[in-house]
């Protein structure tokens, strides 16, 4: 069989809300363009997670009125709380202290999986084509160095890189505009941003790993629309994030907590950091006698408008968490996500059409611009000064001086290098779980719906297989062992000697170690299509 191919007008790489958002607009905007969407997952909303409280203004405009009938928006937010925890102790943050981006009057609770279904079905009635378990192995470039399309990998090769008897070549799905939408960290986007110079100019980006379980918990501990964040513990001295649970519908609780990947010790471990935050006993009384339903985690762009890279290129566009536009003011990406979507299909369909098309001033002159603009301090304030000297500095610019003043706060230092040397840093010691509240990887992943092939090539890349022994484990102690959440990384003895094992089949596509490996020596590249986990209900 010989390698196809195939044209269209756009293709779209990512079945988030950036790219759904953009092929809808499109073909609102002119039917007559063909678009195509390719989607890693075996289903939409498979491979999407997030909290999530979710903004609907951005959806209203895109659908003014079949909004109105999205199942997704049916539980508004009703009560909204804030607290700062010790290890035994809860104290309510007053709500006049609170950043007003912080506060959710008129946010809803969803499942972001949901609503991309829902969104998908919409583009499905517009005329675009779905692809589900299709991955962008890479991108084509013309003879001008453009970008003219995306080629995905042959299906069926064994661990060897052979053929097997299930062998089907790629195809390439060539493009007038190919619009990359995969999320945080996309592994094309990382290519695309060093390849066009993207972030020439820009602070790197930063990160957090957000990690979210789903409970059914008892009817009387249940308030549907009642939404609770957390500050401070179990995060020590030198790590920041925070923690939440959110009631929807049919006795549901999302509970979660997100830790910035800027942390600095290598002991470190953020998946029992998450377990230990269920033990606290202000989130604990609503999960005891409750269910555990599943569980997931992913890396989250937050580094603002100081970190957000150029999204239009000869070629594309780059858009939603791919290019960093989630607002960390607000710790709310999918709003913006689909208004970056509706800004680059008002662009892809300017070009198309001939018209002038300048994304820079689209982009200036949009809300999303001024939104991303007013919280641009806000995550680069916490890193640079600490979590109590941020929080104030936010507090008095957005609540005092209403987003108005005029310094430009930068974190310039790149996620991976903030790891110390394992010998001096402060050891954890963490319970063991009780299987109740608290559980181990094994289990967890059961929940999460994790699925490969297990007879294909290994999609995690060491670009030097030396260096997890030779450079982390004597200085970091291989901290790829603890900020993996799916516990793919291990060292283990083989033939009396240490083996730096890749347990591949675990995958949650979270992509932390593409960002926190110390020497940027791990790249994340996608699986046979489909595979990865399930997250539809999340």
């Amino acid at each position: 069989m010989e390698r196809e191919s195939i044209e269209y007008d756009v293709v779209i790489v990512g079945g988030g809300p950036a790219g759904l958002s953009t092929a809808c607009k499109l073909k609102q905007l002119n039917s007559d363009i063909s678009v195509c969407l390719l989607e890693k997952g075996s289903e939409i909303g498979s491979h999407i997670i997030s909290g999530a409280i979710f903004e609907p203004n951005a959806l209203y405009d895109l659908f003014p009125e079949e909004s109105k009938n999205c199942p997704s928006l049916s539980n508004l937010v009703k009560r909204d709380e804030i607290h700062f925890l010790t290890a035994n102790s809860a104290y309510k943050v007053p709500s006049w202290i609170t950043p007003k981006k912080l506060h959710n009057n008129g946010n809803y609770i969803i499942s972001l999986g949901e609503m991309c279904q829902w969104l998908a079905e919409k583009a499905m009635e517009l005329g675009v084509d779905i692809f589900p378990g299709f991955s962008a192995n890479k991108y084509i470039l013309n003879d001008q160095g453009h970008v003219c399309g995306i080629a995905t990998a042959d299906m069926g090769i064994d661990k060897q890189g052979n053929k097997k008897n299930t062998w089907a070549p790629g195809m390439d799905i060539l493009a007038k505009q190919t619009i990359f939408a995969e999320g945080a960290r996309g592994h094309l986007g990382k290519k695309l941003i060093k390849e066009f110079n993207l972030d020439e100019g820009k602070s790197p980006q930063h990160f957090a790993i957000g990690f979210k379980e789903v409970w059914e918990i008892e009817s009387e501990k249940h308030n549907t629309g009642d939404v609770l964040h957390t500050v401070g513990w179990p995060l020590n001295k030198g790590t920041t994030g925070g923690g939440f649970l959110y009631h929807f519908d049919n006795n549901r609780v999302a509970v979660g907590l997100i830790i910035d990947l800027n942390y600095s010790n290598p002991h470190q471990n953020p998946f029992k950091d998450f377990q230990s935050f269920k033990h606290h006993k202000l989130i604990k009384q609503y999960l005891t006698g409750g269910k555990r339903i599943s569980y997931g985690a992913r890396a989250i762009s937050k580094g603002g408008l100081n970190s957000l890279v150029r999204m239009d290129f000869d070629g594309g566009m780059i858009i939603g968490c791919d290019a960093g536009t989630l607002n960390p003011g607000k710790i709310k990406g999918s709003h913006c996500a689909i208004k970056s979507g509706i800004l680059a299909a008002i662009h892809v369909n300017n070009k198309l059409t001939s018209q002038s098309a300048n994304f820079d001033t689209v982009f200036k002159s949009s809300s999303l611009y001024k939104e991303l603009h007013q919280s641009r301090n806000f995550s680069s304030a916490i890193h640079k000064f600490g979590f109590y000297i941020g929080s104030a500095y936010n507090f008095i610019e957005h609540n005092i001086f209403n987003n108005k003043l005029p310094f430009n706060i930068k974190d310039d230092k790149p996620d991976n290098e903030n790891l110390l040397p394992a010998k001096g840093t402060t050891q954890f010691s963490y319970p063991s779980p009780d299987n109740e509240i608290s559980f181990d990887i094994t289990s967890s992943l059961f929940l999460s719906g994790t699925n490969h092939e297990e007879d294909q090539p290994v999609h995690l890349k060491l670009n030097n297989a030396e260096i997890p022994l030779s450079k982390n484990v004597p200085e970091f102690e291989e901290p790829a062992q603890r900020y993996c959440p799916a516990g793919v990384y291990e060292i283990i003895d083989k033939d009396g000697k240490d083996y730096f094992q890749i347990n591949a089949p675990n995958c949650l596509h979270c992509k932390t170690c593409d960002i926190k490996d110390p020497y940027q020596n791990i790249t994340w590249t996608p699986p046979e299509g489909g595979g990865g986990p399930n997250y539809v209900g999340m």
